[in-house]
């Protein structure tokens, strides 16, 4: 009878210890859920940052918010090295440069939205997010006709929040695994260096349409890419478009 004792009694500090572990790998400390570093996964949403392919593919992308003044020469440069790229524009942007949105659209570069007013959207509420969603790609597809697939987020802030509303939205939602950097007025050899030193296959390159040294950057850069046989796409060329997963380090995986 002792026995049966003890061994129930064991049996219930059993039950008990795993249901509190279980309570304690749901509470979250500064964002970060304690499961995620007890099995090592994300219970997070998390946009894409770069794709898992054995293609040697990257993907060149521009996010234009201010300024104009070297976009026909960032197109002219895209064309002249027969590659492609994406171009993601703000909706204030798109207000003021109608003919450049045409322009790009009409080069048959890629365009997605990257929100209406840049906030840092993952402090916004869901109506705000879906507002400014649904307004700038309203203006992006009026001028080019064209359905807008793609989302990157002001500042690359995003939460569950803003993940959930661009899904539902019909909305990729991309960050990236190399950038330039071009904003700090790196120069050209310099932003080339950055990228050189940590593209593979499946990158996503951040580049901005009027920064100091871009004209010359792109070149030096479209150039080593090349050399080390490297094929330069739009984001939509390098994405798996159903039938994937993203793991917990953005890295988007085909299920195919």
């Amino acid at each position: 009878m002792r026995s049966f004792v003890v061994v129930k009694s064991r049996t219930i500090k059993i039950v008990l210890a795993m249901l509190a572990v279980i309570v304690l790998l749901t509470v979250s400390f500064g964002g970060v859920q304690l499961a995620e570093v007890f099995f090592g996964y994300s219970t997070r949403k998390v946009p894409i940052y770069s794709v898992q392919t054995d293609k040697k593919q990257v993907a060149i992308s521009f996010d234009a918010a201010w300024g104009a003044d070297k976009t026909a020469s960032i197109v002219e440069i895209l064309k002249e090295y027969g590659v492609n790229a994406t171009f993601f524009l703000v909706g204030f942007w798109v207000d003021e440069h109608e003919d450049e949105v045409r322009m790009i659209s009409e080069s048959g570069i890629e365009i997605g939205t990257h929100s209406e007013n840049h906030p840092d959207m993952a402090k916004l509420d869901s109506e705000t997010i879906k507002s400014e969603l649904v307004t700038s790609t309203e203006k992006i597809e009026k001028i080019t006709g064209k359905k807008v697939e793609l989302f990157r987020a002001p500042f690359g802030s995003y939460n569950d929040t803003l993940l959930t509303q661009a899904e539902e939205l019909g909305l990729m939602t991309i960050q990236w695994d190399v950038d330039t950097l071009d904003w700090k007025g790196l120069s050209a050899t310099e932003m080339c260096s950055r990228v050189m030193d940590r593209v593979k296959n499946g990158s996503i390159i951040l580049m901005h349409n009027n920064s100091d040294n871009i004209l010359d950057g792109l070149k030096l850069i479209l150039q080593r890419l090349k050399a080390q046989g490297y094929e330069i796409t739009s984001i939509g060329e390098l994405v798996y478009k159903e039938n994937f997963e993203i793991d917990r380090n953005g890295v988007q995986h085909s299920l195919a």
